[in-house]
């Protein structure tokens, strides 16, 4: 006899509609949390805003326990799933018609906020209606076929679609231009004198980037430190001026807030003065440096924006760059001079090389086409749910009359949840077990991104999805998967203190990324995954711990009140994170990181779990 799933009694092959289905319901929920911290960080948006405002964007899985009941009441689980699979295409398209407008970060914002909301009903659709078509011996055979295409939308959101967005950024931009940076011995240091800042002509030929001088020769004698502090300010200050780091300053032009006047600025100030970013002090002090300007050819299109883009393409890994990583070129500023200084470490004594390349994208197009890809696919998965979803019988509406009743037994559940003994252990824990990887998670991504003159890696998109997005996601799969094989073997309190250790410790590997700064992508690479699989191996112990609290006669009420308290302990600490990196750049950041996880180890001592737990039960005779 087939061991192959028959056709459920409403007439279809789970295997026609399950897979697409958590597929479908994974993509939205990468792309509002994960992508589009990766696309702003592109877009230019600073990671206090990239923090801030992303992290808002866990609300609706938040509060998705309270308007959950509106599911039963106002139609059909199918209905509300293959209506929100149409709602998050049209957003998308919306998404991608906004991106590249003037103010793309407000609009886009909006739409993401709608598609989070959208993306959480179809959660609570699709979950309902995946117990209604299914008979209960297919829904526990088919849990892990659901799990595992909802992780491969996730690589195909976070690691495949920003590979693409890389892909059309290296490709649809203009003609890279190669610079080389010569240490020689006995080489004058001569000094550096910033030419007048006049408009330069238009030269003969299609829009590309003109560079002066292509090579920069320095000396092995070391200037003073004040000398090169004053280069590097005074490069920094021509580019905020004529445009270039335009980011810092839209930053600079904004009407402070109260809360920026009282709060922020003021310990912004103290921690600047007491525990600043550290990259600052090594960049700026010691060493040689020169200096290159880059302009475009001509005017570029009115209204269009070119991000250029200064990263090394080989050499010797003590000469870096100082200033001018990321440059913002646009039909004001093109005739300008904007200045990439680059700098030698006071190690350095000896004749060396190095050889860098700027290079452009249009980012806007690629994004745009991201979100114009997922608009078309979330448009063939309505229509292709349309018919393939079954019907199932009990798929109906609550009946109106009895909604006075529902929404009593709706108030008495969450009265339970908080009424129960141990609810303050449980809420802490809720909370706090995941305070430091809340915090990290916004964060590396832009880490990855910024140059190394800001204390990032300096990797290009295409790279972040292959490392982060893609390595990264199978490492956390392959840390989840092991999670649960080894609790079923000996039990969640067995393995709690184990997993609170293999989650927190591999936070360390972003303290090395970010004092190290190694170039090999592989040992960046191997840190990422190391990092994932330690979470994802860690939070097995709470997902099962959120079940255990579930148990009892309000399971599936409780589980979602516990999932909405999950997404509350990601959302507070992400939106502070932005914030507090900029203000003490990356390596304090992630020591503070460090200093994070003592909360998770905390609540885990507090915790009381049954010993037999999560084990799997030996069979009976």
């Amino acid at each position: 006899m087939s061991d192959a799933p028959a056709q459920t009694p409403h007439g279809r092959n789970p295997w026609a509609w399950i897979p697409s289905l958590y597929f479908a319901q994974g993509l939205p929920y990468v792309m509002v949390m994960t992508v589009s911290v990766i696309m702003y960080k592109r877009l230019g948006i600073s990671n206090t805003d990239i923090a801030l405002y992303t992290s808002w964007l866990y609300l609706p899985w938040v509060i998705k326990p309270l308007w959950s009941p509106l599911v039963d009441l106002l139609g059909t689980k199918r209905r509300w799933t293959v209506v929100m699979q149409g709602l998050i295409g049209v957003v998308l398209a919306l998404v991608a018609f906004t991106i590249p407008v003037a103010s793309f970060f407000q609009y886009t914002l909006a739409l993401f906020w709608l598609m989070a909301f959208s993306s959480a009903t179809h959660d609570i659709a699709a979950d309902g209606f995946y117990m209604l078509g299914l008979p209960q011996h297919q829904q526990a055979a088919f849990v892990g076929v659901r799990s595992t295409f909802y992780r491969i939308a996730t690589i195909t959101a976070q690691g495949l679609l920003v590979m693409l967005a890389g892909l059309i950024e290296t490709s649809s931009g203009l003609p890279p231009v190669e610079l080389r940076v010569a240490v020689l011995d006995g080489a004058a240091n001569a000094p550096i004198v910033f030419a007048a800042e006049e408009h330069a002509p238009a030269t003969p030929g299609p829009l590309g980037l003109v560079a002066a001088p292509t090579e920069v020769v320095l000396s092995t004698t070391m200037r003073s430190a004040d000398e090169v502090d004053a280069v590097v300010a005074a490069a920094r200050a021509a580019n905020i001026r004529h445009g270039f780091r335009a980011a810092a300053a839209a930053q600079a032009d904004r009407a402070p807030s109260w809360w920026s006047r009282h709060v922020s600025r003021p310990l912004g100030t103290f921690l600047d003065r007491h525990v600043g970013d550290p990259r600052r002090v090594r960049v700026a002090g010691g060493g040689n440096v020169g200096v290159a300007t880059l302009r475009l050819s001509e005017a570029p299109p009115a209204g269009r924006s070119i991000v250029v883009l200064v990263t090394r393409s080989g050499g010797d890994e003590r000469i870096e760059i100082a200033e001018g990583a990321r440059l913002v070129f646009n039909d004001a500023n093109w005739d300008r001079p904007a200045r990439v200084v680059f700098k030698t470490s006071p190690k350095l004594r000896t004749a060396a090389t190095a050889r860098f390349t700027a290079s452009s994208g249009n980012i806007p197009l690629a994004w745009t086409t991201v979100a114009g890809v997922l608009a078309v696919v979330f448009g063939v998965f309505c229509l292709y749910h349309q018919f393939a979803l079954p019907r199932p019988a009990a798929d109906t509406r609550a009946r109106t009359g009895a909604a006075g009743g529902f929404a009593a037994e709706f108030v008495r559940t969450f009265v339970l949840f908080f009424r129960r003994r141990d609810s303050g252990v449980v809420l802490g824990f809720l909370l706090f077990f995941r305070f430091a990887e809340a915090q990290l998670v916004k964060l590396v991504a832009p880490f990855l991104l910024d140059p190394r003159e800001a204390g990032g890696l300096g990797l290009t998109t295409e790279e972040v999805g292959l490392v982060y997005g893609t390595f990264g996601i199978g490492a956390l799969m392959a840390g989840g998967i092991l999670g649960g094989y080894v609790i079923s073997r000996h039990g969640l309190r067995f393995w709690l203190w184990p997993m609170v250790v293999i989650m927190h410790l591999p936070d360390l590997a972003f303290v090395y990324l970010s004092y190290q700064q190694p170039e090999s992508r592989v040992l960046i690479t191997a840190a990422v995954a190391v990092e994932q699989f330690g979470y994802g191996f860690g939070f097995t112990a709470y997902m099962l711990y959120m079940i255990m609290v579930a148990e009892g006669a309000h399971k599936t009420a409780h589980y979602a009140i516990c999932t909405g308290i999950m997404a509350l302990g990601m959302m507070l600490p992400g939106m502070f994170s932005g914030w507090l990196q900029e203000h003490v750049g990356y390596r304090h950041f992630f020591l503070w990181v460090i200093l994070s996880t003592i909360p998770g180890f905390l609540v885990a001592a507090l915790v009381r779990i049954d010993p037999a737990f999560g084990r799997k039960k030996a069979p009976a005779g």
